[in-house]
């Protein structure tokens, strides 16, 4: 995973700041990409996730990252909280912004970038709760190469935007590592969860 994690921007992310920072975990930057079989069309993504809230592997529905408990041990599980009625009381400080873009080789004009753009933030709907909150700027990008025309166009490349976002994201947690008071997903997975 060398180009992600704690590299670039992927050095100061960090989610689960909802119930504080003290108890936040690191993220990075994660990247992924989709080949259609027998098919030129290649679909991109890359990804810095600095969320608010938690990061969820969305083929399972485990937490990976996010809000740990009080106790430092585990994870709060932020969607759990908030519908027990827990709520943090103020806005999280810091800045919260997940960042991304997508690329792909299929020819789009500029608005059709724009639909592919919106399509792929359902990857971070899949992948992060809450998502696009008020404390949140998250923001997605989309670019062509046009070297390739496909008649599926929009509906093919924002479908797989979504996928390739999702799965950037997932990478991006497996791909960080701790800095001092803030274990990474990885340290949670070494000692078991």
């Amino acid at each position: 995973m060398e180009g992600e994690g704690n590299v670039g921007a992927g050095a100061g992310a960090t989610v689960g700041k909802i119930f504080g920072f003290a108890r936040a975990m690191k993220a990075g930057v994660g990247s992924a990409s989709l080949r259609l079989p027998d098919s030129p069309v290649v679909v991109s993504a890359l990804v810095v996730v600095n969320a608010v809230g938690d990061v969820l592997d969305p083929a399972s529905g485990r937490l990976l990252a996010g809000a740990r408990a009080p106790s430092g041990s585990g994870l709060e599980d932020v969607r759990r909280a908030l519908l027990d009625g827990r709520w943090p009381g103020a806005a999280p400080k810091g800045e919260n912004t997940t960042l991304g873009v997508v690329a792909t080789n299929v020819s789009l004009t500029k608005a059709q970038a724009t639909k592919v753009a919106q399509m792929a933030h359902d990857g971070l709907a899949r992948t992060i709760r809450p998502v696009h909150t008020p404390w949140d700027g998250d923001t997605l990008f989309a670019l062509s190469t046009g070297a390739v025309e496909d008649p599926r166009g929009v509906m093919l490349v924002g479908s797989l935007a979504a996928e390739v976002v999702a799965a950037a994201v997932v990478r991006a947690i497996h791909a960080a590592t701790s800095l001092p008071g803030l274990p990474s997903a990885r340290d949670l997975d070494a000692a078991g969860r």
